[in-house]
């Protein structure tokens, strides 16, 4: 009976019948110590089906996987997903019949979405150990594979994961339904002890005190509601053997039925903490916006950015009857000055609180040298406002820091009595007004040179194709009003050095700019005869010179970069100044005066050693050089200076207008932002397209003659390799349509100028579309336009003489001029240079005006076999010098002395010197063996 009593369903019944076994009898303890051990028995059996023994294995694993991603354990988390994807194979009969579990799709969904941002996070990776790398490797790879068989499964979750986490915890509840009602007290308690594992003893301590409590508190209430519950528990048979229980052991079962809602209560309140916590942090900025949307709508609230830190010594102004004075206000603005610089400092209250004292002095007539003080202090802190180099000062700031400086150059004019300078210290400056004339410690100077870069650094990292880039643009009036307000004063008030620096940041600012004022009155000049020009000169004399002094920039770049070549010490200076004329001399189409200047500057012989920003303008310098004299005509000239930097590949990058992508390896993140630093602004930029236009255009101009001059030389040397490769890669080609590109234009007239057929290669270089794309960018369009008309006539007369010389015996000058459509002075002038120069064996019968050709030339055949005749001579020799180094002809290391080796070598270099010497075409044969013998 007591085996049967044992079983019971209620917590309670287990405690009393726990009770009663070990309140017997001495002697029966063997047999109640058996009974203890069958009934733990019965209790531990439950039933479960084999659903939920795979499940619950899955689920097992599931979170281990998820453990291992919190601290990043790749190995673990491989291993395990093994362990799950053999576990989830075992259960395929039931997910066939139940379907795959919602908790299963989310951990792959997880688990890829989680192994991809590793891998995406590269400093991450570079921190993992091999073991995880690799791990993290062959995971990604094997998580891919494996989700393509739940793609569907995948996206549904994807779409709407919090279904899928409820029906994850619906599937979950009446499991743990199931496999705890039997042993509910149990498991709240063993939770609750995992829950806290660290205070064992504070557990113990509250049962104890709860044992305490209920022997003191035994009232007739109590007993009431234990007997209804038994009543309702238990059948009439059943309490015959309970009355033989004794009231101890009813006291003992109370103790225990206490101590389990105890530990169930305390457990609910510990695992509802946490889930109140989350939604109390939920409500947190819920709450917040709704107090904020509604002071708003009241008005009567103001928002308070707590992003930004107070000032942690925030100085007070002046307290009531303080005597302001020159002394107070110094002492007050060295007080805001410590400040400068700290962490938690904000700059835009301190820059406030310059201008409160700026106001104070101006209202207390406290003179104009604290002012000027005051201003400097202010200009440098919205320079600082940014702690960042890279960073770019906001529209705002700028515009103040602009009218500060306006502010301060009116005072330096309109007191004249103020002077400042970095030499001045501190101790020695003169700012109360009985001591004058003013001593300001300061570099105006350094301020405006600062402007100007921060001027570049807004330009830089403004958005070119956008608005507000033309709006920062207008600035740059009012920043040349600055520098010229600046150059005036310093002119007067300045150093040599300080007045270059000046004269350097106004040529900045004006050498790249096209003057269109001084082009349109050149072009009117040239369109009036001699007699009037003189005429309008004399009647217009002082007026004309004051248009050239105050507008025409080539009077000004002249102005000031000769005073900067007679006073410059610095090399830095006078490089750069010789740089912007000679770019500004370029740019108006001064071909020889830039020319000139280049090459007497000698600038080419070592700007390598030159910083960055220097090498830049020489490259812009070189580029718009070359652009010049292709306007001139001068295509050779033109090539030359372009065939640097085309040739490169790099032309982006070195006249710094962009990045082009590399590995990290060549650059790293800090090297990236110092070369974005060097970048000049969009305005300034030179067209990419229009420079290699130029560039190919004037090798076509030199390189198809030249081939079909050499066409059978094996040792022809290229020209231009880039010009080249567009031929070849236009050649690839399958099939060739009409060009679109402007190379492929430039190569279709290629293949027309080997023809000879200049119509055709005109009407590829000048159209509509090459017209949009390039040569409507030049200042003077017709004129370069005709300049490429007379160039393709002309060198295709060449190619066509060239190419079918050995066709003709002889032909007539005016067939040649009327096939080229040019002068027959020009066809002449061509055809007797080609003679000089022993290109065209030819000669000219003046009476007949006809070219008689000279049939010297080799054939094709001859050609072809010439070239045979000289690689297999190139052959031979290869041969015998390899035959010769396996006899041993310098000596072996074993069987000759040093001397002796020494002389065979130099005997050896003379014999195969003289062999080269004597070698010719057909004889080789013959003359190796004549001299078999030196050999």
């Amino acid at each position: 009976m007591s085996r049967f009593f044992a079983r019971s369903d209620s917590e309670s019944e287990e405690s009393s019948s726990d009770d009663e076994i070990t309140d017997k009898a001495p002697g029966a303890t063997f047999k109640q110590s058996l009974l203890l051990s069958d009934d733990e028995e019965d209790t531990k059996r439950v039933v479960r089906s084999a659903k939920d023994k795979r499940f619950e294995e899955l689920t097992n694993l599931i979170k281990t996987i998820r453990n291992a991603m919190k601290i990043r354990d790749m190995s673990k988390c491989l291993e395990e997903f093994e362990q799950l994807c053999r576990a989830f194979l075992k259960s395929k009969n039931i997910v066939d019949k139940e379907g795959i579990p919602p908790f299963y799709i989310r951990l792959l969904a997880d688990l890829e979405d989680y192994l991809n941002q590793l891998w995406e996070d590269k400093e991450g990776k570079k921190k993992m150990n091999k073991n995880n790398a690799k791990a993290l490797s062959t995971l990604r790879q094997k998580i891919r594979k494996y989700n393509r068989d739940f793609e569907s499964e995948i996206a549904a979750y994807k779409e709407n994961p919090q279904e899928s986490a409820d029906e994850e915890e619906e599937e979950k509840e009446p499991e743990d339904s199931g496999s705890s009602s039997d042993s509910e007290g149990e498991v709240s308690s063993k939770s609750f002890l995992k829950k806290k594992p660290e205070a064992p003893s504070e557990a113990t301590d509250r049962s104890q005190t709860a044992k305490e409590s209920e022997d003191k508190s035994s009232s007739s209430d109590e007993d009431d509601d234990d007997d209804d519950d038994d009543d309702g528990d238990w059948s009439p048979s059943d309490s015959d053997s309970r009355s033989e229980t004794s009231d101890k052991e009813e006291e003992n079962a109370l103790k225990r039925k206490r101590l389990v809602t105890f530990l169930k209560v305390k457990r609910s309140q510990d695992t509802e903490k946490p889930g109140v916590r989350k939604e109390e942090r939920k409500k947190k900025p819920k709450q917040k916006e709704q107090i904020e949307e509604e002071a708003e709508e009241e008005g009567g609230w103001e928002k308070v950015n707590r992003g930004v830190p107070l000032v942690k010594e925030k100085p007070k102004m002046f307290a009531k009857g303080t005597e302001i004075n020159t002394a107070v206000v110094v002492k007050k603005l060295n007080e805001i000055l410590q400040a400068r610089g700290k962490k938690g400092t904000d700059r835009a209250a301190q820059i406030e609180l310059f201008h409160a004292l700026a106001a104070i002095a101006a209202e207390n007539n406290l003179g104009q040298g604290i002012l000027v003080k005051i201003k400097f202090n202010i200009i440098a802190s919205l320079y600082d406002y940014n702690p960042n180099l890279a960073a770019f000062m906001k529209p705002d700031m700028w515009k103040k820091c602009l009218d500060c400086i306006d502010e301060l150059l009116d005072i330096l004019f309109e007191h004249n009595n103020i002077f400042i300078g970095e030499n001045i210290a501190e101790d020695s400056e003169n700012l109360a007004v009985s001591d004058q004339p003013f001593r300001v410690r300061g570099c105006i100077l350094t301020l405006v040179e600062r402007m100007d870069e921060e001027f570049t650094k807004i330009m830089q990292n403004t958005d070119p194709h956008s608005q507000e880039y033309v709006d920062n643009l207008k600035d740059e009036g009012r920043v040349c009003g600055i520098i010229d307000r600046l150059l005036t004063y310093m002119e007067n008030k300045g150093s040599t050095e300080e007045i270059c620096r000046v004269y350097l940041r106004r040529i900045m600012h004006t050498y790249y700019k096209f003057d269109y004022k001084a082009h349109r009155r050149s072009l009117g000049l040239q369109g009036e005869t001699k007699s009037e020009q003189d005429q309008r000169q004399e009647e217009n004399k002082e007026e004309n010179k004051e248009e050239s002094e105050g507008e025409d920039s080539a009077v000004i770049m002249d102005r000031l970069c000769k005073f900067i070549y007679a006073k410059d010490r610095t090399d830095r200076i006078r490089t750069c100044a010789i740089l912007c004329h000679i770019y500004h001399h370029a740019l108006h189409s001064r071909w020889y005066q830039a020319r000139d200047l280049m090459l007497m500057s000698h600038l080419q012989d070592n700007i390598q050693h030159a910083d960055p920003p220097v090498q830049i303008l020489y490259n812009r310098t070189m580029v718009q050089l070359g652009i010049c004299a292709f306007r001139q005509g001068m295509i050779k000239d033109a090539h030359n200076a372009l065939l640097d930097i085309q040739s490169s590949g790099r032309a982006k990058e070195l006249l710094g207008q962009g990045l082009l992508m590399r590995n990290m390896q060549e650059r790293n993140a800090e090297q990236e932002k110092i070369e974005k630093r060097r970048q000049v602004p969009f305005h300034m930029h030179i067209n990419l397209e229009l420079l290699e236009c130029v560039y190919l255009v004037s090798a076509m101009l030199l390189e198809i003659p030249y081939m079909a001059a050499h066409e059978f030389d094996a040792r022809r040397r290229m020209i231009s390799k880039q010009f080249h490769h567009q031929l070849r890669v236009g050649e690839r080609q399958p099939l060739l349509g009409p060009p679109e590109s402007m190379r492929e234009h430039v190569v279709a007239a290629s293949k027309a100028m080997k023809m000879g057929d200049w119509r055709t290669c005109h009407s590829f270089i000048i159209n509509e579309k090459m017209n949009s794309k390039v040569w409507d960018l030049f200042p003077e369009i017709q004129k370069v336009r005709e300049m490429l008309v007379r160039k393709i006539q002309e060198e295709s007369l060449r190619t066509y003489l060239f190419t079918y010389s050995s066709v003709y015996d002889s032909i007539s000058m005016a067939t040649l001029s009327e096939m080229f459509e040019l002068e027959m002075p020009t066809v002449h002038s061509i055809i007797s240079k080609m003679i000089i120069n022993e290109e065209l064996m030819a000669s000219l019968d003046q009476p007949t005006q006809t070219v008689v050709m000279h049939r010297t030339e080799p054939t094709s055949l001859q050609n072809m076999a010439l070239q045979l005749a000289e690689k297999l001579g190139n052959l031979v020799e290869n041969n015998e010098r390899v035959f010769d180094l396996k006899q041993g002809v310098y000596g072996g290391y074993f069987n000759r002395d040093q001397k002796g080796g020494y002389q065979q070598k130099q005997s050896y270099q003379r014999d195969q010197k003289s062999y080269q010497q004597k070698q010719s075409g057909y004889q080789r044969g013959g003359y190796r063996n004549q001299n078999q013998g030196n050999y």
